[in-house]
This record gives structure tokens, sequence and C-alpha cells, in this order.
């Protein structure tokens, strides 16, 4: 007859991998670094795809957008400074998609794994998030080197950078739990998140400054939790300003609440895991 197990052990059992995680820093550092290196292994120019790819797209958006449609994010702006602010734009959202993608498939990519009982397998979107991670603070580094070259200064408030990872990590990591975990049951996921992020990213004023949009559609966009986190990362970065406290907080919330019941959904889906693999 196998015990009886009270719902406090079962409810603890759930939650302690989550407390844990920092003491895995010994297997995530690996995986990130595989995960890094893996994207471009066997390609001519490595990571410099990480900086290449996204020039591309400011290149194309800032042509059309700035150059055929007079786009401005501030007064007298040019087409430079229109650029930087998309850049900036871009950095946050391309890691957290990246990543939202990238782990709709990771559970059964890592399929050997799965029946591992030892391995604790929350630890792959983690190590996607901080992948992800690493190219933005790549992108980050360029972004602040433009702004030199095209500026000619560098405010302090960029100080401020670690202050806007966080809710945007914990944002990432519960999504990441979440699709990673119906990636295994719904193995369409991937191709209906990628429609669901290309809306998103539209919906959010990202290639586009905040007052083109009609004042009606104004508070739609303060309830997209990304157009708070944006719009501090071009405060500080670009602007020399303290980020948007209020919506930062409504943001840090929200991805709270994102992170707690990602990983309850992929704790308590995770023993079904190897029946469907």
């Amino acid at each position: 007859m196998r015990p009886m197990i009270s719902a406090q052990t079962a409810r603890r059992a759930v939650w302690r991998p989550l407390w844990e995680l920092p003491r895995r820093a010994d297997l995530l550092w690996p995986l990130v670094r595989r995960m890094t290196l893996a994207r471009y292994r066997g390609s001519a120019l490595g990571m410099l795809w990480a900086l290449l790819t996204p020039a591309v797209m400011i290149a194309v958006f800032t042509f059309l957008f700035a150059g055929v449609f007079g786009a401005r994010f501030t007064e007298n702006g040019t087409p430079w400074e229109y650029a930087l602010y998309l850049f900036c734009g871009l950095l946050p959202w391309t890691a957290f998609s990246e990543t939202l993608l990238q782990s709709a498939g990771i559970v059964v990519a890592h399929a050997n794994l799965v029946k591992r009982v030892v391995f604790p397998l929350e630890t792959l979107p983690v190590a996607q998030a901080f992948a992800s991670l690493v190219a933005q603070l790549f992108g980050t580094a360029a972004l602040l080197i433009a702004t030199v070259v095209i500026r000619g200064q560098l405010h302090a408030a960029a100080l401020w950078l670690p202050v806007l990872l966080v809710p945007q990590l914990l944002f990432t990591l519960g999504g990441a739990w979440l699709v990673a975990s119906l990636g295994v049951f719904v193995r369409d996921t991937a191709q209906v998140l990628g429609l669901v992020l290309m809306a998103w990213m539209y919906l959010t004023p990202i290639i586009y400054p905040e007052q083109v949009v009609p004042a009606r559609f104004r508070h739609l966009l303060e309830l997209n939790p990304f157009t708070p986190l944006v719009r501090s990362y071009r405060r500080t970065l670009l602007e020399g300003l303290q980020p948007d406290w209020a919506g930062l907080a409504y943001t840090t919330a929200l991805a709270l609440a994102a992170f707690l019941l990602g990983y309850w959904w992929f704790a308590r889906t995770r023993k079904n895991f190897a029946d469907v693999i």
C-alpha cells in the first residue's frame, strides 16, 4: 500500500525545485553557454550574427518609418535618433520573444532527459532565458557605444539597467515555463505563439512612438505590461531619466504573477511529460 502524502507535503514538493534553483548554478551556466554557442555553431560569422540580425531589422524599420514615413521619437529627431530608440525597444522584446519561442519545444528537444528522475527539467527554460539575456547584453553594449558615437554622451541613468532586468526576467521565466509545458502536450504551440508574439510586438510602442497612438486607445496601450518596460529602457539609456516607476511597478506585479503561475503549471504537469513524449 502506498503511503499517504499530506496536501502540505505535496505543495512543498511542487515548490521545492524553485527554491533550489540558485544552487543549480553549476548546471545552469554550462547549459547557458551551450545554448548560446549552439545557435551560431558552424556559421562563418559566429557570434556576430547576434549583432547583425537586429542591425538589419533596425535598418529596414528605420528606412521605412523614419525615411519614408518621417516617423520620429523626439522633436527634431534624425533617422539616427529613430534607430537608437528602435534598437532600445527591440532589445528587451527580442530577448523575451526569443526565449518563449525556443522554450516551446525545449522539453521535446531534450526528451532524453525527461525520464531521468534526478534531472531538474525546470532549469531548461531558465537556461534559455539567460542565453537570450546574454545576447541582449551584447546588444546593449552596442547600443551604448552607438549612443556615444551619435550623441557624444552617455547618461549615468544607464546604471538603472539591472533594475529593469528584474521584471523582464520574471516575466520571461514565467512565460518560458508555461509554453515549455504546453509545447509537450500541444505541438502547435510554437506556431500559435509566433502569431501571438507578432501581434503583441506591433501592439507595443517599439517601432513607433507612443504619442502617435490616438488618445482613445492610450489606456489600452498602458494595459500592455511591455509598454512601461520599453518606456523605462528608453528613459534610462537614451534620455538620462529615472525609470517610469509607476508603470514599472505594474509590470513587476504582472511579471511576478506570471512567474509563479508559469512555474506552478510546469511543476504540476511535468510528471506527465514522459507519458506524452
